[in-house]
Order: C-alpha cells, then structure tokens, then sequence
C-alpha cells in the first residue's frame, strides 16, 4: 500500500496554528492589561457624579476578608471647615495651586532618593486620593508611575472640592474607619460637622499613620505636632480659597 509523502504544507500546519495560538494568548493578555490601566481613567469620570461615594482599595480588601468596615459618606458641607484647613495645611498646603503633582516636592524627592538619603513621601491630596482608590500602599517606583498621572487626571476632572469630598471619605483613621465621619465619631463621639479646632487638628496629623497615631489618645509628641498645624489652619487664609470662596 503505497503512502502519500507529506507536503510541506501540511508539516507547516501545526507550527502555523501554534504561532497563531500564541499570538492569541498574548492579544488577549495585552488587552487585559490595557483594560486594568484604563479602567481608573473611566471610573474619575464615573465619580464626577455627585451621588457616586467611592470606596478605597483597602476598604475593598477588607470587604474581600470579611473584615467589615466602617465608612459614613457626608458632603463636604457637612465637614466642619477646621478638619478641612487641618487636612490640607498638613497633608498639602498648596493644594489649591497645584494641578495634582507638586513637580517641586517630587523633584527633591528624586534627587534625595538618587542620593541616598531618607526621603519625605512628598505626596499631594490628589496622588493619595489616587492611590487609595485605585492602588496599593507598599511604596515603589512602579506604584508612584502609576500614580502620578491618575493624580494628574483626577485633578483636571474633578473640581477641588469635589475632590478632597472624596479624600476625606475614603482616608483611613484607623483599623477598620475610613472617612472624616467615622473618624469623628470613634475617636470624638461627635459629628465631622461639630469637630473642634484641636480635634481637627489632631485627625490631620493623624493621617500619615493612623494606625500607630491615635487621635483620640494622642501622645506628646502628636499634641505638639498638632498645636503647630492648628496655629497654621487659623492662617491659612488664601491657601483653601478654591473651597471656600
């Protein structure tokens, strides 16, 4: 019985349908990876509707670990103006002028990181509003790649106000609290609306680590940290006028 020889064409076939198989596979994971990028992007435009209230990625962590969480979403006009000037005097006194990043805090950080010394975080409200809701707190070069221009689009999309809204909604006072509210409540017994300047204050300085700061139980150290931004929220003046015409 005599047997064909194969073609060439037909020994080709199944290395051309492997290649082909391949190329699908990376398509597919290259499309998936752009999906994650752009998402973020999509969901800034999702949250310039007022009655969206964003969650943190940690908030979703805790969700994932049936950890619960405590977050009570309030309007910025039900935040008392003291925990606003507080939050921004610590966290970011130029926030009203900068367009998310403040290139002058970053370019210092580059050049004390290049150099070996110890670096400040360097952060503005808008890259921790971009951090905690679309990534994740380990720091890294990769991360704050990330974030730079998520902080970037958030600042152009949403008005300041809008803005810090959602930053004082999602910030992290402690194991379990997200939001000025919550913070309020546990740590004072009282509304974010009735904070008093010293209260205020204490929460801001709180907000680099609230875990180990306590503003309920401060210690000497975070009272004397926070009698200093009291004494610069009572003059920030022009510094928060793109909130408070």
């Amino acid at each position: 019985m005599d047997i064909a020889p194969e073609t060439e064409e037909s020994a080709e076939a199944p290395v051309r349908r492997r290649w082909f198989g391949d190329r699908q596979v990376v398509k597919r994971i290259v499309l998936a990876v752009l999906a994650v990028l752009l998402l973020p992007y999509m969901l800034i435009l999702l949250y310039l509707l007022p009655f969206i209230h964003p969650i943190s990625t940690l908030m979703l962590r805790d969700l994932v670990l049936l950890r619960g969480y405590d977050r009570r979403w309030v309007s910025i006009d039900d935040i008392a103006p003291v925990l606003v000037h507080s939050v921004m005097m610590s966290e970011d006194g130029q926030y009203c002028f900068h367009g998310g990043v403040d290139w002058g805090e970053m370019r210092m950080l580059v050049e004390d990181t290049l150099k070996g010394q110890e670096t400040r975080g360097g952060s503005t409200i808008p890259m921790q509003t971009a951090k905690n809701l679309f990534l994740w707190n380990s720091r890294s070069f990769i991360r704050k790649g990330l974030e730079l221009p998520l902080a970037v689009g958030s600042d152009f999309v949403w008005s300041k106000r809008r803005l810090i809204e959602i930053y004082l909604n999602i910030a992290e006072w402690g194991p379990g609290i997200y939001g000025i509210e919550a913070a309020a409540q546990y740590h004072f017994k009282v509304p974010a609306s009735k904070l008093t300047r010293r209260q205020a204050s204490l929460l801001a300085v709180s907000l680099p680590n609230p875990i180990d700061r306590n503003a309920g139980k401060p210690g000497r150290g975070l009272r004397r940290l926070a009698a200093l931004i009291e004494r610069r929220a009572q003059g920030s003046g022009d510094y928060i006028k793109c909130i408070y015409d």
